[in-house]
C-alpha cells in the first residue's frame, strides 16, 4: 500500500511517500520515512493524525493515507487569548441614542 508521511513547521515541508505492506501502522510508516532522526524530533512529545484526525502510533493504515506528524503546542490556546485580550484597547461605546415618542 501507498501512503505518506508528513512533517511541516513554518520553514520546512517535508514529505515522504512510502510502499509500506497491508497492515503497517504509523510507527512503522514513521521509522521507515527517517523523518524522526533527519530532524531529531523527540518521539515522546509527537502526536500524529492521518488526513487531520488524531491517531495512535499503534494504529493501521489504509493504502492512500496521509500520516502527519504534529508538534507539541508551544503555549496554551486559552493563555494566549486571555493575554491578546488583556492587551487590546477596552471597546468604545456607541453614543446614546434618543428615544422618539
Amino acid at each position: 500500500m501507498k501512503v505518506t508521511v508528513v512533517w511541516a513547521t513554518p520553514t520546512v515541508h517535508d514529505v515522504v511517500p512510502l510502499e509500506l505492506p497491508d497492515g503497517a501502522t504509523i510507527a512503522e510508516a514513521l521509522r521507515q520515512s527517517g523523518l524522526v532522526d533527519a530532524y531529531g524530533l523527540d518521539p515522546g512529545r509527537l502526536a500524529y493524525a492521518v488526513y487531520g484526525k488524531r491517531r495512535g502510533a499503534t494504529a493501521p493504515l489504509a493504502d492512500g493515507d496521509r500520516v502527519e506528524i504534529t508538534r507539541p503546542l508551544v503555549a496554551d490556546p486559552k493563555e494566549a487569548r486571555r493575554r491578546r485580550a488583556r492587551a487590546a484597547p477596552p471597546p468604545r461605546s456607541k453614543p446614546e441614542q434618543k428615544r422618539r415618542v
